[in-house]
């Protein structure tokens, strides 16, 4: 019980007085001392703990990065000359996140219209929104459009889209302004606008179509690189660059493509970036492309093809380095910048000028014709079964090959009795189809394989074919489940029947015959210390070897299947003798292809050269000596003026060391 005493005051009345301990305020008191320790406990690892991590995500919301892609590097030819740059390119852009109270005001008025019409069905408040922006930006456009006497308006799907994915970008209001326009807003767009004039660059290239199919050209993209830029743990949008699509601007993308600049800025509530930004890098030009290509030669290529569907390869003996590749039809380079037309996208369609023949481009190869017999003459020394003198073999005109019958006309009705240089020069067939009957499609097929025709060249552009077709009995029973004929070793040693070369192959064979080794690999990139390329040996004597040149200089002499080389004298070279060889060849349905392969000087040759033209309809009978040797023939001789033009200049410079 209680303990309780009584006492009384002055009046007399009793006091009771209660002294005591009651355990339940206690424990209240010590809950309320436990919630605050809590509480202490939680506000300290928030404010010491946390605070990196709310400190980041505070950053990771309030802020922004936009990546700017760097201008693309130049390339230029193997002298310096620019074949590919970039130019300048006008735009006039509106930045919205100065707009945001315009925005805000229109919409209000939107609103306030809306209701002042007594419209109950009011739009919704992102609806109203959307109007407003639109009503904005054509209200600055407006603007553009009276100082350029102009109709321009705004697409609303477009800005609308711009809101939603690019609103840190400048939206473009006019894109590709001349520089006349440009001028004329320079002088009437005052400084503070939120209209403002964007410079950018697009590709140029100073030569149009020239070599179009080897430069290829750009595409737009998202492809700003941002591997040393701060903020990559930020929401990142990019101004868009351009990506290579095609040809060395595809192959060497990574190289030539800018670097990267950027800037990071606040966002307020809305959205909107709160200028100035609080980092900035400028861009910067990527790097530049050395080609081996020398436009002089390219452009005397393409212009001797003329309108013709062709392709010619000229290449450096000793290096490799490809000094010409053109590829008709083609196409106008500039016609992609800014942007392709479908107009245009569809003219190069019709005119099949997409795809580059040169390099087998979408699977594309030709049968080397009789270009194809100099090889077949090589198999046949090696293996000792062609004797160079023996003119045993009578060329009447036909030859009965199994259960079919061929002929060989050279505009007399026969070639008679001819030796091994007689029958290159004047490409006798019955003397390569009893020969080659007698070599063998094995051989044959072998010492294509060493000249490396069955695989590809290695050339610096994506789309070259994969792998060459060279045909031997194995491959027919493999792929087509039939025995191999005669008539099939017949048609290789003349170059027909199932073989599939590109132009670039042949080129690389020429040069490699012009050495005297069995591989060349082509290079289109430009190195001046480039050292002489060196490859297994042909392995013929110098008898032998004499023989075969004797055999292409005449084919290129009075009497030889390209005699025009020789009588026509636009087309002769004071002072060099080429070395070459024609071919004509069917394939497809019945298409024909005129080919000429030579090098030139024939003694200690420079340049060597393929060149393949083809008959757009069937049954047009394209001659390769009168068809393709006259284009090579012109190549050849701009080379060799040009280094005659350049004598002098070496001779003078290494006086004076």
């Amino acid at each position: 019980m209680p303990n309780h005493s009584e006492s009384s005051d002055s009046s007399g009345h009793l006091i009771e007085e209660h002294v005591g301990f009651d355990p339940r305020i206690i424990s209240f008191y010590g809950i309320i001392g436990v919630m605050l320790l809590f509480l202490l406990a939680g506000t300290a690892y928030r404010q010491l703990v946390k605070s990196e991590a709310y400190g980041q995500s505070e950053h990771q919301q309030t802020q922004r990065r936009v990546l700017i892609p760097g201008p693309r590097g130049n390339i230029y030819d193997r002298y310096g000359r620019v074949l590919v740059s970039n130019e300048a390119k006008f735009s006039v852009v509106l930045y919205l996140d100065e707009l945001q109270k315009d925005f805000r005001a229109e919409s209000i008025r939107i609103r306030n219209n809306y209701r002042a019409l007594g419209d109950k069905d009011l739009p919704s408040t992102a609806e109203m929104e959307q109007i407003a922006h639109v009503t904005v930006a054509q209200h600055y456009l407006n603007i553009v459009n009276h100082v350029l006497r102009r109709h321009e308006t705004i697409n609303a799907k477009d800005l609308t889209l711009h809101f939603s994915r690019r609103l840190y970008m400048p939206y473009t209001l006019i894109d590709g302004l001349s520089r006349e326009d440009f001028v004329r807003l320079l002088e009437n767009i005052p400084v503070g606008s939120p209209i403002q004039l964007y410079t950018s660059n697009e590709r140029y290239y100073p030569y149009s179509g020239a070599a179009a199919h080897v430069l290829g050209y750009v595409g737009s993209g998202d492809n700003a690189i941002a591997e040393d830029e701060p903020g990559d743990d930020l929401k990142t949008f990019s101004m868009r660059g351009t990506i290579g699509r095609a040809g060395l601007e595809k192959q060497f993308d990574s190289l030539l493509q800018g670097n990267t600049g950027g800037s990071i800025f606040r966002v307020n509530p809305a959205g909107y970036k709160v200028n100035p930004p609080l980092e900035h890098h400028t861009p910067s030009q990527g790097e530049n492309l050395v080609t081996s290509i020398d436009i002089d030669l390219q452009r005397a290529a393409e212009y001797a093809i003329g309108e013709q569907i062709g392709s010619a390869v000229a290449i450096d003996v000793n290096t490799g380095e490809v000094l010409a590749l053109a590829d008709k039809p083609s196409y106008d380079l500039n016609q992609f910048s800014p942007k392709l037309t479908e107009a245009y996208a569809a003219q190069i369609t019709h005119d099949q000028a997409w795809i580059n023949v040169a390099i087998g481009e979408g699977g594309t190869g030709y049968p080397p014709g009789s270009t194809f017999k100099t090889l077949v003459t090589i198999a046949g020394l090696r293996r000792g079964t062609l004797n160079p003198n023996d003119t045993s073999i009578d060329c009447t005109g036909f030859i009965h090959i199994g259960n079919s019958l061929k002929s060989c006309d050279n505009g007399l009705g026969h070639h008679g009795s001819l030796n091994l240089s007689q029958a290159i020069a004047q490409s006798c067939d019955i003397y390569f189809y009893e020969h080659g009957m007698q070599i063998g499609a094995a051989a044959i097929a072998d010492e294509a394989r060493r000249f490396g025709l069955d695989k590809q060249t290695g050339i610096e552009l994506p789309t070259e074919r994969k792998k060459m077709l060279i045909p031997d009995p194995e491959w027919k029973k493999r792929v087509r489940g039939e025995p191999w004929t005669s008539g099939d070793t017949a048609n290789i040693a003349i170059g027909q029947g199932d073989i599939l070369v590109t132009p670039l192959a042949m080129a690389c064979y020429a040069a490699s015959l012009a050495r005297n080794e069995t591989i060349t690999h082509p290079t289109l990139i430009h190195k001046v210390d480039r050292a002489t390329q060196h490859s297994e040996p042909i392995g013929l004597t110098e008898a032998q070897r004499a023989v075969l040149i004797k055999g292409m200089e005449g084919c290129t002499q009075p009497g030889g299947t390209a005699s025009v080389l020789s009588n026509l004298e636009e087309l002769k070279i004071p002072g060099i003798q080429i070395a070459g060889k024609t071919g004509t060849a069917q394939f497809g349905n019945q298409l024909n292809v005129a080919w000429f392969i030579c090098f030139a000087p024939s003694i200690n040759p420079k340049i060597a050269m393929a060149v393949a033209i083809r008959s757009e309809k069937p049954g047009e009978n394209y001659a390769g000596g009168l068809y393709a040797a006259p284009v090579a023939a012109m190549v050849m001789k701009k080379y060799f003026e040009k280094e005659a033009a350049m004598a002098p200049r070496s001779l003078s410079v290494s006086s004076l060391r």
